[in-house]
């Protein structure tokens, strides 16, 4: 069994190297990034682990005996999983490791923003004691906290911040037209959601019908005192738009750990806002989710490489399949999408 990880900026595949060996499996680490690279440097390889790299039809065509993709995280929008279930090749993801990981950190994101922590200690530094700058500030006790995607990260970060004293709406396509609630949260219309709540929270995959679901019309329509916050997908936000609202006044804040272009480019507009809180993408690390997430990773990958059903998979009916002619490789049906995130963004989940 020949596992290769295409490409990964971890500092240590201790994890990795340990499920390898017990499995009597070689792991190969490379640092692949185009078509190229990848077909070249996972030459022979049963299964790979990727974290960044575009995985496409062509990639896995330039690599015939490939059974198995991991990907080191939740989401798989660098996966093209139609063209993996036609040729018979598995899609693993892990997409529960950072639950509790990433809605501390929108959590974290949201008082940051709300209370303007970043500005206030930037005025202590400069030796300035100065509320204005940070006014008005208000209590979670009065506000609403506005969830959209309520999946496993979404529903944790409600709990949350119900808990802070935050009272919790939530928006998802899978809730059923006129539903009370969805997965404990109160259930709503996104217009509703986006017209009430202070706090906008976004725990949702990318997909075509995420794809710049916040755009210029879903700003326009928010308060002018409501901040949003984005640990999903980069893409899910309109960032232009985004920019032109905090440039308008439109709304009050934002929080943003994920980026439609990452790193975010030396003087992007969004750098310039005392209004803004940006991390690099790394809602997903603590230290617990960090091992969780290697070791996870690699496990999917060596059961099915051994013809075994993996704990997580996203085309299951490729199982079993023998070669890329099976029968078992067909295209999968469609289905809905959800914009419910059982995550990250990368690792960046």
């Amino acid at each position: 069994m020949r596992i290769t990880i295409t490409e990964c900026d971890h500092d240590s595949f201790d994890s990795e190297h340990a499920v390898a060996q017990a499995a009597g499996a070689e792991l190969v680490v490379t640092q692949s990034r185009d078509s190229t690279e990848l077909i070249t440097n996972c030459a022979g390889a049963d299964g790979i682990l990727v974290q960044y790299a575009a995985i496409t039809a062509e990639v896995m065509d330039g690599l015939p005996d490939l059974k198995v993709v991991g990907r080191y995280g939740v989401g798989v929008d660098s996966v093209d999983i139609p063209a993996a279930t036609a040729r018979g090749i598995a899609v693993c993801n892990v997409p529960d490791y950072g639950t509790e990981t990433v809605s501390d950190h929108a959590i974290g994101l949201t008082l940051a923003v709300a209370r303007g922590i970043p500005r206030l200690d930037r005025g202590v530094r400069a030796g300035s004691f100065d509320l204005a700058v940070v006014r008005p500030l208000y209590q979670t006790g009065s506000r609403v906290f506005g969830v959209i995607g309520v999946g496993l990260i979404g529903s944790a970060t409600a709990r949350k911040a119900a808990g802070l004293g935050y009272e919790v709406i939530g928006y998802d396509v899978r809730a059923e037209p006129g539903a009370e609630t969805f997965h404990g949260v109160r259930s709503v219309s996104l217009a509703e959601l986006l017209e009430r709540s202070q706090v906008v929270s976004m725990h949702t995959p990318l997909t075509d019908e995420t794809r710049g679901m916040i755009g210029a019309a879903e700003l326009t329509s928010m308060r002018p005192d409501a901040i949003i916050v984005n640990t999903s997908r980069g893409g899910v936000i309109d960032t232009d738009a985004l920019v032109d609202a905090l440039r308008a006044g439109t709304i009050a804040g934002a929080g943003i750990d994920v980026h439609e272009t990452e790193p975010v480019p030396t003087g992007h507009p969004l750098l310039d806002f005392d209004n803004v809180v940006l991390t690099p993408h790394l809602a997903w690390y603590s230290e617990e989710s960090y091992t969780e997430l290697k070791r996870r990773t690699i496990e999917n990958v060596v059961e099915v490489a051994a013809g075994r059903a993996p704990r997580n998979i996203l085309n299951p009916e490729v199982l079993g399949a023998h070669g890329r002619n099976s029968a078992c490789a067909a295209a999968p049906t469609s289905s809905t999408v959800s914009t419910s995130s059982t995550v990250p963004t990368s690792t960046g989940a």
